[in-house]
């Protein structure tokens, strides 16, 4: 793809397809040059991530607290420690999608929000103004696979 594209997101999950969706970006999509004699950035590679709420990373709540006793209120420590480890799993994502970039010389940037993935995808394209979105494929639909060479 020719060099005229400001902003490229890779939306990432840790899969190995996501991971293969960034690959393939890195080794195809060319991005817009800087331009000294404009005010105009260089384009950037921007790796996104959408984190799931706490509340649905645990299946919703918590449940009926044992013993008895309402069913009703939220066990912070069961929040923070859901919290704790997505922020754990976030970053061994983001760690995996930096070291693909350091191996092939790519200076990308990174955004982690937290929502629900289809709407947080979007929003995110949106608020950048990105030219493109590149996705692995989760296998729906008529195309089962394209298989990206690496």
């Amino acid at each position: 793809m020719a060099g005229k594209l400001n902003c490229v997101i890779v939306s990432v999950d840790g899969s190995e397809e996501s991971m293969n969706a960034l690959n393939w970006t890195l080794d195809n999509i060319k991005l817009k040059p800087h331009d000294p004699d404009s005010q105009e950035s260089q384009g950037s590679f921007v790796i996104l991530h959408v984190q799931s709420p706490p509340s649905i990373a645990a299946g919703l709540n918590p449940g009926a607290i044992p013993f008895g006793g309402p069913s009703d209120i939220e066990v912070p420590a069961f929040t923070a420690a859901i919290e704790a480890h997505q922020k754990r799993i976030t970053q061994a994502i983001l760690d995996h999608a930096l070291e693909i970039c350091a191996n092939k010389n790519a200076n990308v940037k990174t955004q982690v929000v937290i929502g629900d993935p289809k709407e947080k995808i979007c929003d995110a394209v949106e608020e950048m103004n990105a030219d493109l979105l590149v996705m692995g494929s989760r296998a729906f639909g008529p195309i089962k696979r394209y298989k990206f060479s690496t």
